[in-house]
Parts: C-alpha cells; structure tokens; sequence
C-alpha cells in the first residue's frame, strides 16, 4: 500500500502486513500487549494509543484500548463516545465487563473500574485486576494507556507487555520525567528479583537510600557490589531486563528530530537502561483539530505530517512483534553485566564516538559532530542525568577522540598502545541503530522484494518506502546529488506544482535512482508517465 501524500482525498492505509496471529494450544488468538506511559500529562500518551489501536484495526484485526489510570482516563474522548464506560472494580474483575464498541470496526475500548460509593475512580494501585482482564481477551491487540502513574500496578503492566513505549516531548520536565521512569521501572524490577530474599532486599533499600537522590542503576550496582557481590551480580544482570521504547511527540524543530537518538545514547550510557527510539510525532494543527471533533487522527487527518509519523511508529512495532515471533519472544542480547561501568565514561576513544576502529575520516567528522550536539552545555538530552564534572569529562574525551583519530600518526601510535594484538573484532562500537528500526528495514525490504520488478510503476510513495528500506534520509540524497530538499520532498508527495518542467523532474528522478540503486531508466519512464497523466487529469477536470 503507498504511504499517503500530500493530497487531501488520499486516505492512510498500512503500508506492511501485521505479523502472522499465532494461535494457542486452546485455539484462542496469542494476544499482542503494547503499554504507552512513561511521561508527563499532556505529552500525547491518548494519542498514540488511540491511533495505533486504529492503524491495527485498519489491518483488519481485533485491537482493544484501555485507560489502567482511571485518573486519567480520556480515550472514549476521542473514539466518539460521549461518556467514559464505567463498572465496578468486581465487575471487572468477575469478567462482566465487556469492551463496548466504538466508531472504528474493529476497534473495542474496555470500561474503566470506578467506586459507585464515591462516584470517583478506584485507586490506580489496585491494578492487578487489569491483568487477570487482559488474559481473557480473545483478540490480536490490547493497547494500554498508562497514563502518567508510575505505581507498582502501572510499572508492572509496563514490564509485562510485548512491548512498551514512553512518550516524551522535547522540553526539560518531560525528559526528566521519561529518565525517572526508566528509574522506577528498574528499581521495580530489582524489587520483585528479591521479594523472597528479605535480607537482601533491605540490603539493597539501606543503599539506596544512602546514595543521592534518583541515583542510576549503574551507581546502584557499584555501591551494593561493595558489601555484597551476589547482590550486585543480581541488581546488574536485572538492570539489562529494562527494556523500554521511546517515541517523541510535539517535536518542532530539527535538533527535535534527533532527541530520540540522543535519549537512547545517554539512557544507555549513563543509567544501563535500553531506551530504543521508535520515532517521533510533529507538532501538527491537524493533532488538536481532530480532538475537537472527538475523532483519532488517522481517521479525520489521515494525511497530516503527524498522522504519517504515528504510521511509521506502528510500522516499527509490528516490525519488532514479528522479530519477537521469529526469537520466541526473547529479547535481542544486550551488553555482559560486566560492561556496565558506572562512570558512564567509554573505555577507547573509538567507543567514546561510537564508530568502528575501522572507521573513514569522514565519518569520524560526523560521529565527532553529534557527540560535541549531544554532549554540549544545555543540550536536552542530559537533563536531570549528567552531572556538570562528569559532562567536562566526557567533553574532554571527545575532543580527545577527534584530534587522536583524525591525525593519522597519532592515530596509529594509539592503536598500536590500545590494541597490542591487533583484535579490533573484540572492540563492540555504540550502536547507530536499533532493533525496531532494523526490524522495519528487514520487512520493508522483503515486501519490496516482491513488489519491483520490470512492470512496476513507480510513484512518489514508492519511492519514499524504498528510500525508508535502506534507512536513508531525504537529506542525504540531497547532499549527494545536490537536488533541492523542496524537490525532492515534492518529487515524493507528488507536489507537480513545487516542481520544475518536466524535463528536470526526469533528471532529479533519474538522480535519485542511482542513489536507492533503482533502474533509472523504468524509474524515470515510469514516473514521467505518472506525471503527465495526473497532469492531464487536472487540466481536464479544472476544463
């Protein structure tokens, strides 16, 4: 199916297949769990979990949505119902309560438990109903809108599902908020590791409770290590049990872009904690306007910039939900406990940018570049984690790194010192990328396979998907052969009238054939052909 464009009649449709249903012994469905939470009010938890519950609908599978923060609790606002449903926290838990339908097919939301003696919500620590509620669900999705609690019932939720996503936004108390709980969610899963080891629980309480206040899992490991190695052993190998997914919503600039990144990098770093990122969300007018009209986005805007966004958050989750149906469920390797170091200070300067000893120059000037945005004074990223020494420490290393690898001499001479036997396959690099988006390129590569052969015709989305298959930004393209981004983006969009004449559009296009190793002679031909006929179309009917 084509990603959407620019013209208002297109509509948003899934753009890959949902992974296969997978049927138990029973013959029920094996439900899929996606919890959004892990921020502030008002960041766009509702959003994302209404529209992703809409995007799986869109496939054709049963997806239910549910509010466990009944304080918060604000999805039917914008699945077209008036009320919120309600029912006792023992009809809920008896089973009684039945997801109520909603202006999406497919698409169900369960009722929230309420006090019918107070007229208020239940407490949102009694969570453990919600769970029992879950397992006897006969669908293929549930998605949880956690709200922005961060009790013991909403961290477990979060830690059982398939997957589980944090939302931020690109402002200070947001961020802080998103590393706090990547804390909690640590914490909480060191606690029930030790549940029935009552002395070596207060242990561990007696150290933390010592240590600076919201202190890291890595400085947590270090100090329990020095009364107890046992215990440090279990609080380090519970510490690579944290996974987590991050998705920025309202992002408005371009640094805002590269938050996500960035936030995965320093939560890796600094608190041991695996945040993958899975995207962002654009500030978008269309966003506010469809909440006035108690619709979700993807139904009353499913053209807007956002609307395109929150598809390719979906995209990747079901990328990672097949990759957990291929493993087994199992999650993909994280570093030894062992290498976990709680000065958060790399130990090669090759690590320190995140590149292969075997690394170009060029793209040590890049790896150079986004360490020194990352890492500068006030950066986003580093709120409420990096201390000021340590952020001049790690400054220093950079440029270190920078003037070292790029003097081939002193270049030489430090691997020489740092890797006496010449082994660089046992130095393991940052990484630029994680599983969600290398998940998605691996499906989006073999749906294409099947899709381009020497009939297909060429579109602006197809080019578009092809380009995203290779992990390729528009803006590198751009770079490379020198087409202006405004072209390329209208060459994708189908934007005729941001266009040149004809006879330029055929060399941009051929242009960025050669780039994604496209034909450029069928892409071109085809394209062209498309061009003229919209074209003629539109004279015709404005005629």
């Amino acid at each position: 199916m084509p990603v959407p464009g620019d013209d208002d009649n297109e509509r948003l449709t899934p753009t890959i297949p949902p992974p296969p249903m997978i049927e138990s012994a029973s013959g029920t469905r094996t439900r899929r769990v996606i919890a959004v939470g892990g921020g502030r009010g008002g960041v766009g938890k509702t959003l994302l979990t209404v529209n992703l519950g809409v995007y799986f609908a869109q496939l054709g599978r049963e997806v239910v949505v549910c509010d466990t923060d009944p304080f918060g609790s604000n999805l039917h606002g914008v699945l077209g119902l008036e009320t919120p449903p309600l029912v006792t926290s023992e009809a809920l838990e008896e089973g009684k309560a039945k997801p109520v339908s909603t202006i999406v097919p497919g698409l169900r939301l369960l009722p929230t438990a309420y006090d019918p003696m107070t007229a208020t919500p239940i407490r949102p620590n009694r969570g453990s109903h919600w769970a029992r509620q879950i397992e006897k669900l006969d669908v293929d999705y549930v998605l949880l809108n956690l709200g922005a609690s961060t009790t013991a019932s909403t961290l477990d939720l979060f830690l059982q599902a398939d997957v589980g996503i944090c939302v931020t936004a690109p402002e200070p108390l947001a961020i802080e908020t998103t590393y706090r709980f990547c804390r909690a969610l640590y914490l909480r899963v060191l606690r029930r590791a030790l549940t029935k080891e009552r002395f070596k629980l207060r242990l561990v309480e007696r150290v933390i409770a010592a240590l600076p206040p919201l202190a890291p899992p890595p400085a947590i490991v270090a100090e329990i290590k020095r009364y107890d190695d046992g215990v440090a052993k279990v609080a380090a190998e519970e510490m690579l049990r944290v996974a987590a997914h991050l998705v920025v919503g309202q992002t408005r600039l371009r640094s805002d872009l590269d938050l996500g990144v960035s936030m995965s990098v320093i939560a890796e770093r600094f608190l041991g904690i695996s945040l993958e990122n899975l995207g962002h969300i654009e500030h978008d007018d269309a966003v506010w306007l469809t909440v006035r009209r108690r619709q979700p986005l993807l139904i009353d805007s499913p053209t807007s910039k956002s609307a395109r966004n929150i598809e390719r958050v979906a995209r990747r989750i079901l990328a990672l939900l097949a990759a957990q149906s291929t493993r087994g469920g199992a999650l993909p390797p994280r570093a030894p406990a062992t290498q976990q170091r709680a000065a958060a200070l790399p130990a090669t300067l090759y690590e320190v940018l995140g590149v292969p000893r075997t690394a170009a120059d060029d793209e040590i000037r890049r790896a150079v570049k986004r360490q020194r945005e990352i890492f500068r004074e006030g950066s986003l990223p580093l709120c409420s984690v990096v201390a000021p020494e340590v952020l001049r420490q790690v400054q220093a290393r950079i440029e270190e790194a920078h003037d070292t690898l790029l003097d081939p001499v002193r270049r030489r001479a430090y691997d020489l010192s740092t890797f006496p036997d010449d082994t660089p396959a046992t130095v393991v690099p940052q990484r630029s990328s994680n599983a969600a988006q290398m998940a998605e390129l691996a499906m989006l590569q073999a749906e294409l396979a099947r899709e381009i052969n020497a009939e297909t015709q060429f579109t602006g989305a197809l080019l578009r998907k092809v380009r995203e298959s290779q992990g390729i930004e528009i803006t590198e393209i751009a770079q490379r052969t020198k087409i202006n981004v405004a072209h390329l983006n209208a060459i994708e969009n189908e934007s005729f009238g941001d266009l040149p004449a004809l006879v330029y559009v055929q060399g941009f296009v051929q242009q960025v054939a050669k780039h994604l190793k496209l034909d450029p002679a069928q892409v071109a031909k085809t394209y062209s052909r498309r061009l003229r006929d919209l074209s003629l179309g539109r004279a015709r009917s404005s005629g």
